[in-house]
């Protein structure tokens, strides 16, 4: 199996070409220069390509200047766009693309899966509306398309337990803002074993909610992950701080989807880890 894939040096993407490897599979990485000038790097590469996968984003956790609003989309929606079009043109096609989205497209409040059509009209919620309807788009093109909607990806060495672990085990965590807002959340393991299903399975395609069975709130987070490292949780971080450090970014962190992966469940797909507890117990150890 052959796999061109954006975002290859990050988190999840080192995490992939992992496991990937251990299958026996190749992984390509497409950089930021391929995706830049006529594209025909680009196409090069995945001409050669079986598989597809797009990562390709920059970090949604900072302060949002209307500059960095601009690089948001630029590297999600644009980034996207460009892929799609280079395999269109393409007469030996791959057989999947698989692109990532975020379950910021649904509104906080409720507890969503994808028969629900209705969507967060703020910043995030466009930005994941206009990344999802580009990726789809190859579908017109007789790629099998698969779009993956994110929740807070947990997994040992990066993300967002790396920043919090460190807090945590100083007894210096607590809970972020009311604590009331959801947090959809999915086990780095389980991201890489729906990807290789979605691979390897024809019968998915669309848009798939990843993310853990049951969702939860702040505080539980916060109380979780206490326990299983056995320290205190009690410096509580008040909104206003994050607003005055991220600005409206701080909606990342102050809000939250529900989110059940309704589609992926329906399909038969095993969940290692659907409780948080026993995800905070495999990686914190």
């Amino acid at each position: 199996m052959r796999i061109v894939m954006s975002g290859s040096t990050g988190f999840i993407g080192s995490y992939l070409q992992k496991i990937f490897a251990e299958k026996g599979w190749t992984t390509r990485s497409l950089k930021r220069q391929d995706v830049t000038g006529d594209g025909s790097a680009l196409r090069e590469k995945i001409s050669q390509a079986d598989v597809v996968i797009n990562l390709a984003g920059a970090p949604i956790a900072a302060r949002w200047t209307e500059a960095y609003k601009k690089e948001l989309y630029t590297s999600r929606v644009s980034v996207t766009d460009m892929i799609v079009r280079s395999m269109s043109g393409l007469e030996r096609k791959p057989a999947v693309f698989i692109s990532a989205c975020g379950v910021g497209i649904y509104p906080s409040g409720g507890t969503w899966t994808e028969n629900d059509t209705v969507r967060a009209q703020d910043f995030l919620g466009h930005l994941a509306q206009s990344w999802e309807q580009a990726a789809l788009k190859a579908e017109a093109f007789g790629v099998r398309t698969v779009v993956f909607r994110f929740g807070v990806v947990l997994g040992r060495g990066g993300g967002a337990l790396a920043k919090m672990l460190p807090i945590f085990k100083l007894g210096l965590g607590g809970i972020i803002g009311s604590g009331e807002q959801a947090f959809s959340w999915v086990h780095i393991g389980d991201l890489g074993h729906a990807h290789c299903r979605a691979i390897q399975d024809d019968s998915l395609r669309g848009v798939y909610n990843l993310t853990a069975p049951y969702p939860i709130t702040n505080t539980d987070l916060t109380r979780a992950l206490a326990r299983s490292l056995r320290r205190p949780a009690l410096l509580p971080v008040p909104a206003f701080v994050l607003k005055l450090l991220y600005g409206e970014g701080a909606t990342v962190l102050l809000d939250g989807q529900s989110v059940v992966p309704k589609r992926l469940l329906d399909a038969g797909f095993h969940f290692e880890f659907e409780r948080i507890h026993d995800a905070l117990a495999d990686l914190s150890r």
